[in-house]
């Protein structure tokens, strides 16, 4: 994560915040309390809802029969407030630094979303960003030993449920991992080929697997 976060006080004016984005060419920015407590998110989506708002489209018989002038008068208010406070975003996604990354992209992914922030006790400690994962994919692994590629293409091929082949197995050798075994779907190894090719380390990976069953191989 990134530990040095811009942050703006809840009574920050709104233009000042769109200032800030557009000076610094950030999309978004945290708001938080005097204790460094997060209330909240100001994105370039609350702004652009303030233009909207101020956009209504012209009355008319059927929009009159649905108006819902609550609704609309909380959507005017949110979008056309003086601070952060009033037009920031609440209901905020959030890890903490405890999350493994493999988390916080399903998390970004699912949610399709740029940042989130990462608190400790409700504290803003940090921003992991899109651009943070793919640092920490592109950093060179720490051990890459053959014990330590074995392990690690075993865990993810225990890990999900499609891998589970048990006429398959592989070896490691100055960082070539070599499929054996039997395998029917082309998928599968391709799937498994993915693994082993993905774990740090890795230098090349050898199909061998055969289409033959195990009925004949005994």
């Amino acid at each position: 994560m990134s530990r040095k976060v811009i942050s703006v006080p809840g009574d920050t004016p709104v233009m000042a915040v769109a200032r800030l984005l557009a000076d610094r060419g950030i999309s978004a920015v945290p708001v938080t309390d005097s204790w460094g407590l997060l209330l909240g998110v100001v994105s370039e989506a609350d702004l652009i809802r303030r233009l909207s708002t101020s956009d209504e489209p012209e009355p008319g018989f059927w929009r009159a029969l649905f108006y819902d002038r609550e609704k609309a008068a909380a959507r005017y208010a949110a979008g056309h407030g003086a601070t952060a406070g009033d037009i920031m975003t609440r209901n905020v996604i959030t890890v903490t630094e405890e999350v493994p990354i493999e988390h916080a992209a399903h998390m970004l992914e699912t949610h399709n979303i740029r940042r989130l922030p990462v608190v400790q006790d409700g504290m803003l400690v940090g921003i992991l960003s899109r651009a943070d994962l793919l640092r920490a994919l592109l950093a060179p692994a720490t051990e890459t030993s053959d014990q330590a590629i074995r392990s690690a293409v075993a865990a993810e091929m225990a890990r999900l449920p499609w891998a589970d082949a048990p006429y398959v197995f592989f070896e490691v050798a100055e960082g070539v991992v070599t499929l054996y075994g039997f395998c029917h779907s082309q998928a599968v190894r391709r799937g498994l080929e993915a693994i082993a090719a993905g774990v740090p380390g890795v230098r090349k990976v050898e199909d061998r697997i055969t289409d033959a069953s195990p009925g004949r191989w005994a």
